[in-house]
């Protein structure tokens, strides 16, 4: 593995810290030989970013292997905790899963993808714990697409421009006239809704959280189709959706 930072403006040590970061997560950790092997340095480089790494907090030393520390979840945490959505969404997303009996979602935005922020698993058997702080392109998904739908359209071209339309189906929106199409459509009904483009046999609809005017985030519910049917998306589940941007909308303003 070697590190593509061409145009880079950044410094060439910290590109190095975040890449053997990087590499540790996705590797589940690795020793110093493979740190140095991946990212085509110096041993002694690998092993001096590792010490200072270890001496922070931020990866622990198990044997002759690093992983990551839990110091990056504290610094999650008090990022998370920052969202001015966050606090009152929790209660909401909670309500959702109750009412709902689906997977429901409080997702955020940020470097032009949606990230999920917390989650509850519903009835499904899925492990959310697996999906939360992870980071999706939004023009296939339910929360994305209502969160790009109240974006200036300078922010979307360049989203789109940095990310791509990339196809995760069939039913994958992969055009840009055609996603503008659908993001005029969400603005005027209030919702956006996910058809098996993310996941074949996976159907969700969201809604849009703002603060101040300015779009911040999204909640959104998700689950097999024959459950939720674009019928189901649209009165029930989008109903109960309202009712929580309702809450959540009076708890900030209030707060």
């Amino acid at each position: 593995m070697t590190r593509d930072s061409g145009g880079s403006r950044g410094i060439k040590s910290d590109e190095t810290l975040f890449d053997i970061v990087e590499l540790l997560r996705d590797r589940d950790g690795a020793g110093v030989t493979e740190v140095a092997d991946r990212l085509d340095i110096a041993k002694s480089t690998a092993h001096g970013h590792l010490t200072t790494l270890c001496d922070r907090g931020f990866v622990v030393r198990q044997g002759q292997e690093y992983q990551l520390g839990l110091r990056f979840f504290e610094y999650g945490q008090y990022v998370r905790g920052q969202l001015d959505i966050f606090q009152s969404g929790m209660s909401a997303v909670d309500r959702l899963e109750r009412e709902t009996g689906e997977m429901t979602w409080l997702l955020a935005h940020q470097n032009g993808k949606a990230t999920y922020v917390y989650g509850r698993g519903g009835e499904n058997d899925i492990n959310v714990n697996t999906i939360l702080g992870t980071s999706t392109h939004m023009h296939y998904n339910s929360g994305g697409k209502a969160i790009l739908a109240h974006l200036p359209a300078s922010a979307v071209d360049q989203i789109v421009a940095e990310h791509g339309l990339p196809a995760r189906t069939e039913h994958t929106i992969t055009d840009r006239d055609r996603l503008e199409e659908e993001l005029e459509q969400i603005r005027a009904q209030g919702y956006a809704l996910n058809l098996s483009e993310d996941l074949d046999g996976i159907h969700a609809i969201g809604v849009p959280l703002t603060v101040d005017g300015t779009v911040q985030g999204a909640l959104s519910v998700a689950g097999p189709a024959h459950r939720m049917s674009r019928e189901r998306c649209e009165s029930e589940v989008l109903d109960h959706l309202r009712a929580a941007t309702d809450e959540i909308d009076l708890t900030i303003a209030y707060r």
